[in-house]
């Protein structure tokens, strides 16, 4: 597996490994609120996943190249707290092209399973929504940077602010640092999007415990797997025997 390393899920059956071998060459993006613990789901997928076969490039945005790194540093250091929304704006799409030029797409190329932590729905909701960006903006410069590539499935982590808020470390980076309302408003750009877009949006309940929320994503999957489109590599080279 790269990127990320996944966390330990056990050992998993017959029924886990089938429908998990249908993601092989498939872009899954895990989006959600600050708090919502889509990070820690992601994590334990790529682990199932590369369990039952799979290679896995498990990827941050911002981040997951050199350049993206530098990038998600300026983005979340609390000592530019004044920085414009365009500008932010524009900085995750600056990281999100090399990601997508750079690892994402390489990894389709080869049949791989992608998991993305975050993509351009987030643009849509943290800068757009919640941002006041007009969403026309954001997807005009998303297809640059994206190359139009679009995420075979979105799952979101619907949590309300104040649970997640109870969720995040006390040392806030300058985007968890944004307040009740700001976060507010994410939350519902992002149940905007999915219910706009049901076929490529699967949202999960995160208010519960991880181990809850766990189970309802391997159900929730398992029940979606066969409707995805189809993988971007015929041969699957992704799945190994």
């Amino acid at each position: 597996m790269q990127g990320s390393g996944g966390a330990a899920v056990g050992m998993i059956g017959a029924r886990e490994r089938a429908w998990a071998r249908k993601l092989a060459g498939r872009f899954v993006v895990f989006e959600g609120p600050d708090g919502s613990g889509k990070s820690t789901q992601l994590s334990r997928l790529a682990a199932l996943c590369a369990q039952a076969g799979l290679t896995v490039l498990a990827a941050r945005d911002p981040g997951g190249t050199p350049v993206g790194e530098r990038v998600r540093e300026i983005l979340l250091d609390r000592a530019l707290a004044g920085m414009g929304v365009t500008c932010e704006c524009l900085l995750y799409m600056a990281s999100r092209a090399e990601l997508v030029e750079q690892r994402i797409l390489p990894a389709l190329a080869r049949g791989e399973l992608v998991l993305a932590d975050r993509f351009v729905p987030s643009t849509l909701a943290y800068q757009g929504a919640a941002g006041g960006v007009p969403a026309a903006h954001i997807s005009a410069v998303a297809r640059l940077a994206t190359h139009g590539l679009m995420p075979d499935l979105v799952v979101l982590f619907d949590v309300d602010e104040q649970t997640a808020g109870r969720r995040l470390s006390p040392l806030l980076d300058r985007m968890e640092a944004k307040g009740a309302a700001f976060h507010r408003a994410v939350r519902q750009g992002y149940l905007e999007q999915a219910e706009d877009d049901p076929g490529r949006y699967l949202v999960i309940d995160a208010s519960a415990s991880e181990e809850a929320v766990w189970g309802a994503l391997q159900a929730a999957l398992e029940e979606r797997v066969d409707t995805l489109p189809a993988a971007r590599h015929a041969g699957r080279a992704g799945a190994r025997a």
